[in-house]
């Protein structure tokens, strides 16, 4: 039987920001990284049960449970974002929430990475208000990385993932070159060969935040996720998991082989 990844998470597991497949749905880091598992292995299963707009409770309610019974080999978790960008974060709650989604994967033994939450105080200087929360939540992960079997979580200090150009321009969700890079430091993470060098920023002249550069972000961006919370809605309302079932990958680092291997799993009625 190949070996089983399935990621859990939010947006950024989802693959929001990132260059859709041509059908128009999100690709993201999780895609890419099936498809270098996949080309490491041989071949591997892939489902992706991640939803944009969940907090950490929703994930725990909605995914871990069918997460679990998928069995992995692997397993990567986004959590916690939307929960900083709601007033008064009650960390106590977030923790325990947080080791009760990982607890079914730690008693398996089924390796486990979640992605910290980098500092963007670079990328908008509205993130500053949520700096000391970030941290306390990135803090949260180390806990759980030193009792309860997930991986050590990377330090994205002076990375690309605090440079403007990985990230898209809602400040929330990564570029392409974000998730490029996100899929190569996970693959590192689980031990593949040849998947360091992720870590450093491209080269040029790094674009910098502007009057009218956050202007325009707080009119397109900001005020309509104001109104969403107003009225108590979420981007993720309506949705279902990206790829619940899991599908065959056959690999290539680029994904083109697993957006091929997607359409013919789809058309044999396999997913």
């Amino acid at each position: 039987m190949p070996l089983r990844y399935v990621a859990i998470g939010d947006s950024l597991s989802e693959g929001v920001g990132d260059t859709p497949w041509p059908d128009g749905t999100p690709r993201g880091w999780t895609d890419r990284l099936a498809a270098r598992l996949a080309t490491h292995h041989g071949g591997i299963e892939y489902a992706n049960l991640a939803v944009r707009g969940y907090r950490i409770r929703q994930i725990v309610q909605a995914q871990r449970d069918a997460a679990a019974a998928l069995a992995p080999d692997y397993v990567t978790v986004t959590a916690g974002m939307n929960d900083l960008l709601r007033p008064r974060p009650d960390f106590d709650t977030l923790h325990s929430d947080l080791v009760a989604l990982v607890e079914p994967f730690h008693r398996s033994g089924t390796p486990m990475v979640f992605v910290p939450i980098p500092d963007l105080r670079r990328i908008t200087p509205v993130s500053r208000l949520l700096e000391r929360n970030r941290v306390r939540l990135n803090d949260v992960y180390r806990d759980l990385a030193a009792h309860h079997g997930v991986h050590p979580i990377t330090d994205t200090t002076g990375t690309v993932f605090e440079d403007p150009r990985a990230w898209g321009d809602d400040h929330l969700h990564l570029t392409p070159l974000g998730h490029a890079r996100l899929a190569q430091a996970a693959a590192d993470l689980f031990g593949m060969p040849g998947s360091g060098g992720w870590a450093p920023p491209p080269a040029g002249p790094v674009p910098r935040a502007t009057v009218r550069s956050e202007a325009r972000w707080a009119r397109e961006h900001l005020v309509p996720w104001v109104g969403r919370r107003l009225r108590g809605a979420s981007s993720g309302d309506g949705r279902g998991a990206k790829s619940p079932r899991p599908r065959p990958v056959a690999g290539g680092i680029d994904g083109t082989l697993y957006y091929r291997t997607r359409l013919e799993n789809e058309a044999a009625g396999r997913c």
